[in-house]
């Protein structure tokens, strides 16, 4: 597998199972369902998920994920695919205007992944979540001159600088955010309270 400072995101797991179950629950593999809609299915994307649907009662993710793949879209489980499109995924929120920001996020996620081997970072187009069994954090370049340190703290009563995000009453994981927007943000207090929401995290 590709080398590479992130993790595969959990979900690729998630569709690497969908994919072996396939022939079981829907008679053909993958590769014969992507035939099967070159060759006999409607051009368009929805078309193929009514098609897939009606014609051979697939339920709804069943049918649009397969209409995707047969456009060779959507996730196909390959975790080497996952790692080059994260990695592209950082680079592009850190392009343009943002690229100030790099140094900071690079230390910043140093330090998170320090925390322990079970600390994962699984990159999405505009957050890194960080995983021990759920999301516990996440960093967002939010601005030009902020990098915000997300932390899945539930009802825990934090000082001034954990700003609340409103997260608990939303249903979120993530409930409150550290503002960083400098080196110097990225300290012991910062590092408490990122490893409290890692402990947390059972």
């Amino acid at each position: 597998m590709r080398t590479s400072i992130y993790s595969v995101h959990p979900g690729i797991a998630m569709v690497q199972r969908a994919i072996a179950d396939l022939p079981a629950r829907t008679g053909r593999s993958l590769e014969q369902w992507i035939a099967l809609i070159k060759t006999q299915g409607p051009r368009d994307e929805a078309s193929r998920r009514q098609w897939l649907k009606k014609s051979h009662e697939l339920g709804t993710n069943y049918a649009g994920w397969l209409a995707k793949a047969a456009d060779g879209r959507g996730e196909t489980g390959d975790p080497d695919s996952y790692l080059e499109t994260a990695e592209r995924c950082v680079e592009a929120m850190f392009a343009g205007a943002k690229a100030p920001m790099r140094p900071i996020y690079d230390a910043l996620l140093t330090r998170a992944l320090s925390i322990g081997p079970d600390v994962k970072a699984c990159p999405g187009k505009t957050i890194v979540p960080l995983y021990r069994a759920h999301v516990f954090a996440q960093i967002k370049p939010s601005t030009r001159t902020r990098i915000d340190l997300g932390l899945a703290l539930k009802n825990t009563r934090t000082p001034a600088r954990l700003i609340n995000t409103g997260g608990l009453k939303k249903g979120d994981r993530i409930t409150h955010r550290i503002e960083v927007t400098s080196l110097a943000d990225i300290d012991e207090d910062l590092m408490r309270w990122l490893e409290r929401a890692h402990d947390m995290d059972r």
